[in-house]
């Protein structure tokens, strides 16, 4: 009995904090984890002909994966997806560490005004983003050739959005255009959160401002840019809107933009003569979870520990 009342008390104080997380971990679970869970769940059914679910263990990964009939379209649109990420990785993250590094100058004048500027594409709409990039480079009636024409560059303008070898890049430049502003601002909080006595005594040293960046500023926020890097492979293999609002569920020309979020909005629901699978829709979602959490578990137990270790 003499344990009781603080026992009670101890019991008491956790209450709260349980009460506050409910809520959010109620909603996650029911809008994220079930979802995931019983996708997973109907990628081993398939329909019968009475409309019922029968099981099939992998069948439905082996038809996928392996079958003339579906293993192009899903290696197409996988290929196109690494195609994607790798222009965001090799244009999208080194621009925003480059704006970040001039934004970061303690002489800039306006900074936030350009700081304000280079975000404000990541608020905008992705339809109207679409359309509005789509009459730019439009060969009929866009500006992209007179934009062109100022710098004298006007006989490389060309229907980017209508061949086969440039549509996909250039829908990955539109991206890039759109979400730059992301990793600018994270790599921008890191850049401030490093000590000015570190940077102080660079310059006094007779550091450039260059020097001062390759040599100290940029080993310390190396863990922002991996996870700068990580958000952009997840966003990548999730992403559907930009391809949709531009190119269509057929991902044209020729299924030269198709990617896994379009891949599995026509194999799921379906799309002009494709009849839709649940069941084969599942599956695609699942292989698209598996090659997002491989590359998780690779940042994690890989790139995360490295840079653990270089930090101490």
């Amino acid at each position: 009995m003499a344990h009781s009342g603080p026992m009670t008390d101890w019991r008491k104080a956790k209450l709260p904090v349980f009460a506050f997380l409910a809520p959010a971990t109620i909603l996650y679970t029911l809008f994220m984890i079930y979802p995931l869970i019983d996708s997973i769940r109907l990628s081993f059914f398939s329909a019968t002909n009475g409309g019922d679910l029968a099981f099939v263990g992998l069948d439905n990964y082996r038809t996928v994966l392996s079958d003339p009939d579906w293993s192009h379209t899903f290696w197409n649109s996988f290929w196109n997806n690494m195609k994607f990420f790798a222009v965001h990785m090799l244009v999208q993250n080194p621009i925003g560490i480059a704006l970040a590094a001039v934004l970061s100058l303690p002489r800039l004048k306006l900074r936030n005004t350009y700081r304000t500027l280079i975000f404000m594409p990541t608020m905008l709409s992705v339809v109207i983003v679409g359309f509005i990039w789509q009459l730019i480079l439009s060969p009929v009636w866009g500006v992209g050739a007179d934009i062109l024409d100022i710098v004298g560059l006007k006989s490389l303008f060309g229907p980017w959005l209508g061949k086969e070898g440039s549509a996909l890049i250039t829908m990955a430049f539109i991206s890039v255009w759109q979400w730059v502003g992301i990793p600018m601002m994270l790599i921008y909080a890191a850049l401030l959160a490093i000590p000015e006595d570190l940077v102080d005594a660079a310059i006094v040293d007779g550091a450039t401002h260059f020097e001062v960046f390759w040599h100290i500023k940029l080993p310390l926020v190396l863990p922002t840019v991996a996870m700068v890097s990580i958000l952009t492979f997840v966003g990548n293999f999730n992403a559907f809107d930009l391809i949709y609002a531009v190119k269509g569920a057929l991902a044209g020309p020729n299924f030269s933009t198709d990617i896994m979020g379009t891949l599995f909005y026509r194999t799921f629901f379906g799309y002009q003569l494709q009849l839709g699978s649940p069941t084969l829709g599942a599956t695609v979602a699942s292989l698209m979870f598996l090659i997002i959490l491989a590359g998780v578990l690779f940042y994690l137990f890989v790139v995360q520990r490295r840079l653990s270790r270089y930090q101490l």
